[in-house]
């Protein structure tokens, strides 16, 4: 339980990847003029962060890794991030078409921020379990928003 907690504790604020690594700077300053932006692009960050964490978490160990696949883990990773964008994107704007509109061209650069790919990398590096690797995303996204 204590290791949990300081996994959680080192990636929101000891290690925030905005404040102290600078990584995911764009959307971070491009999306912060209001509130309401600020606020849907911390909660979409979030999504995408915590689930794509625990999804390429899955494709690495039970699918790249059994078949010695493990070079091609950044690409597996970047089309699992950009799908969890675009099933965010769509939900946005389906579900709140204000927020959309002034999310604007923000929104689908979470699929290039250097942020979100690193935090998957960051967990394999670091031999996290799954649950692990999930709490990980999460406080990258807690630090970030």
């Amino acid at each position: 339980m204590e290791n949990l907690l300081l996994i959680l504790i080192s990636a929101s604020v000891v290690n925030n990847f905005v404040l102290t690594q600078f990584l995911g700077l764009c959307p971070f300053i491009g999306a912060t003029g209001q509130l309401k932006s600020a606020a849907g692009m911390a909660l979409a960050t979030t999504f995408v962060l915590t689930f794509s964490s625990a999804f390429n978490h899955m494709i690495y160990h039970y699918l790249l890794v059994p078949f010695g696949l493990e070079y091609l883990n950044i690409m597996a990773f970047i089309l699992t991030i950009a799908a969890f964008v675009q099933f965010t994107e769509t939900f946005i704007r389906v579900a709140h078409p204000l927020l959309h509109q002034v999310m604007g061209l923000f929104l689908p650069l979470i699929t290039t921020n250097c942020a979100v790919l690193s935090v998957s990398l960051l967990s394999i590096r670091t031999e996290f379990s799954l649950f692990e690797a999930v709490l990980h995303g999460f406080g990258v996204a807690l630090g970030f928003s």
